[in-house]
């Protein structure tokens, strides 16, 4: 039996998916013209989060994982960013909100231990 770990069975994976997924919803519901200003730029954001887990997570050495964690985590605060806009011009409900934001602070906090993690795999294997 092998210690692998599929990535679609990672926490980080499975809140990224859900949440990529959240932010399509609402990007479909958006009038043509918000689509364009703020849409875009929400879905970009929240899926790179994704992909830059997907592609670290797809890499060999501790140090090319890790700066893709990071990009993860950036583009996670820039998500941050974009909901709170969409809240503010009152273009997603409370309760969308409020998912949202749980998930990104969940994944937040998990990505971080992730990174620490395979910092101190590369320390100890140094």
């Amino acid at each position: 039996m092998s210690d692998y770990l599929k990535l679609e069975d990672l926490d980080i994976y499975k809140i990224s998916r859900e949440n990529s997924k959240l932010a399509w919803d609402i990007y479909l519901n958006l009038q043509v013209d918000l689509k364009i200003i703020i849409g875009q730029q929400f879905v970009k954001s929240m899926d790179s989060i994704l992909a830059n887990i997907s592609e670290g997570y797809g890499r060999y050495h501790f140090m090319d994982k890790i700066r893709f964690f990071y990009l993860s985590r950036a583009s996670l605060i820039e998500t941050l960013t974009w909901l709170e806009l969409l809240s503010e011009r009152k273009l997603i409900d409370g309760k969308t909100y409020t998912k949202i934001n749980s998930n990104l602070n969940t994944l937040h906090h998990k990505l971080n231990s992730f990174i620490k993690h395979y910092l101190n795999k590369k320390n100890t294997n140094t």
